[in-house]
């Protein structure tokens, strides 16, 4: 390249970016997936499809939901860290795929390096269920009656949850044999705690609600008896069960978790700016915040930046629970 070439290139340089910017495809140019930790029909599936509605008549663009199960929400949140970096895959998904899973077990990502924050939009805690026919009324009546019983099983939507670190942390505190059973998520572990193979389930507030109501097949009796919820407050769902901590249990039980959106890291932080906005103007909405109410959870959006600060700041407080859970934190 010769001295004239290296001129008109200098000449050229002031306005080399605005060309590119001016060429550059728009967000978003195509179909966008959303990525939502959990089975069909569950709670990010039909929460995110709700976003998904309203993000797409937004941008005028289709998102598309999918749910990829399994592996406490690692398999999804491994998929969207190694997507494009282009804001056309992104993340919905709960705390423990960030802040809890990486202290319990090797995950394929790194959950502060490998994502993008985007924003929460709710906290909450999930519920403590047993069989209406049980005699357990509370949590000190669940205990003596495990006890009683020499073991008692509890299941929960997989292994290093909110919910599975909750069980082991009630056990450890009272000593009472509850034995954890993972499932891939809720619906199986509810219809077998109906069967009577299982003593008692996890599950959040909304679902536990619908079981409260009963169907055709119970008669409109209540399947369940929810006797507590973890977190800091009560549920505005079910405004009637008291928390661990109203019933004398302590020491990380009222820990909240969160649900949230995280992108790919290293997504243009215009696409950033611009995802995030149109989720916050979807949580807005009377249509959406009722539906986080209704799931039980709090509404609660944040700034990008925001949401990657309190992460960082939740981290040694799920590290501190899983340890005084007595599981493992690497």
């Amino acid at each position: 390249m010769n001295r004239r070439d290296l001129v008109a290139l200098g000449l050229a340089s002031p306005f080399l970016g605005t060309a590119l910017a001016q060429t550059a495809p728009s967000f978003p140019n195509r179909h966008v997936r959303l990525i939502a930790f959990g089975e069909p029909g569950g709670p990010l599936d039909i929460l995110g499809r709700v976003f998904a509605e309203r993000l797409s008549k937004a941008w005028g663009q289709p998102v598309v939901v999918e749910t990829r199960p399994g592996a406490g929400g690692m398999i999804a949140a491994d998929f969207v860290a190694k997507a494009p970096a282009d804001g056309h895959t992104f993340l919905f998904t709960i705390t423990h795929t960030q802040l809890v899973l990486p202290f319990l077990q090797k995950t394929p990502y790194d959950p502060i390096k490998d994502f993008q924050p985007l924003t929460p939009v709710g906290v909450g805690g999930p519920v403590l269920m047993v069989r209406a026919d049980s005699p357990v009324t509370n949590v000190q009546e669940y205990v003596a009656w495990a006890k009683a019983k020499g073991r008692a099983t509890c299941a929960t939507w997989g292994q290093g949850t909110a919910a599975h670190l909750y069980t082991e942390l009630l056990r450890k505190q009272t000593g009472a044999p509850i034995d954890h059973v993972p499932y891939k998520g809720q619906a199986g572990a509810h219809i077998d705690l109906f069967g009577g193979v299982i003593d008692s389930a996890w599950a959040n507030p909304a679902t536990a609600k619908v079981h409260l109501q009963g169907d055709k097949n119970s008669g409109g009796k209540p399947k369940v008896r929810v006797i507590a919820i973890a977190g800091s407050q009560r549920s505005g769902t079910l405004p009637d069960v008291p928390t661990f901590v109203e019933q004398g249990f302590k020491g990380g039980f009222e820990t909240e978790s969160w649900f949230g959106f995280l992108a790919p890291a290293k997504t243009p932080r215009p696409i950033v700016e611009q995802i995030a906005k149109g989720l916050h103007e979807a949580a807005r909405t009377d249509e959406v915040r009722q539906r986080l109410v209704d799931l039980g959870l709090t509404p609660l959006t944040q700034s990008p930046d925001e949401f990657a600060q309190s992460q960082q700041k939740e981290m040694p407080q799920w590290e501190a629970l899983i340890r005084a859970a007595g599981m493992r934190a690497s």
